[in-house]
């Protein structure tokens, strides 16, 4: 079982959490932010993550240190569970539709962090989340996983299911990414290595 855990604690987040790449999507959330909560959950879920996350953060702010900083511990503790990374199909990528909205996701754990994010929304919340903070997350997930991403909406009218879909999408790509296939020795690179 690929798992890592992960601590960190600032002056504006106290985060501990703990994930599985190779679970059933059970997931245990308390970020103090329900919707950011609702969105991880459809993520672990399509991603077949088991998730065990707390974070105290400074909401009397706003839920941006949250959100980021769980993102930062997220991506480390998935690149931590990769560890070499041999034997992982590398790449994966989803179309997930949610109503009316459609939301595209490939991902490479190239071990080169770069988000490509196109994504507009309405409203400048949905729940106690600012919508500019999908990005946000979808970011430091990326850098601190040594990921390459790239997360297109679609399609949609309404914020939340437009924001689902890019969740779940991400999730679905990201259980394509990471699965081991027998037939893969090493990593899967021309140059032999993830760098």
């Amino acid at each position: 079982m690929r798992t890592a855990a992960f601590e960190r604690k600032t002056k504006e987040t106290d985060i501990r959490l703990c994930v599985c790449l190779d679970g059933s999507g059970k997931t245990e959330l308390a970020t103090g932010v329900g919707f950011f909560d609702h969105m991880l959950d459809a993520m672990c879920r399509f991603a077949q993550f088991d998730l065990a996350l707390t974070c105290a953060g400074d909401l009397e702010v706003d839920a941006h240190h949250t959100v980021e900083d769980v993102g930062i511990c997220l991506g480390k503790a998935i690149r931590e569970a990769l560890g070499d990374r041999a034997g992982i199909h590398r790449v994966g990528s989803a179309y997930m539709p949610m109503d009316e909205a459609l939301a595209f996701t490939a991902i490479d754990v190239s071990g080169r962090p770069y988000l490509a994010f196109s994504a507009d929304f309405t409203a400048p919340m949905c729940g106690t989340m600012d919508t500019q903070l999908a990005e946000e997350f979808f970011r430091a997930v990326t850098v601190n996983a040594g990921l390459t991403v790239h997360i297109n909406l679609l399609a949609g009218r309404n914020d939340h299911h437009k924001m689902e879909a890019i969740f779940k999408a991400f999730g679905l790509a990201l259980r394509d990414a990471v699965r081991l296939d027998a037939r893969i020795q090493g990593v899967l690179s021309t140059k032999g290595a993830l760098d």
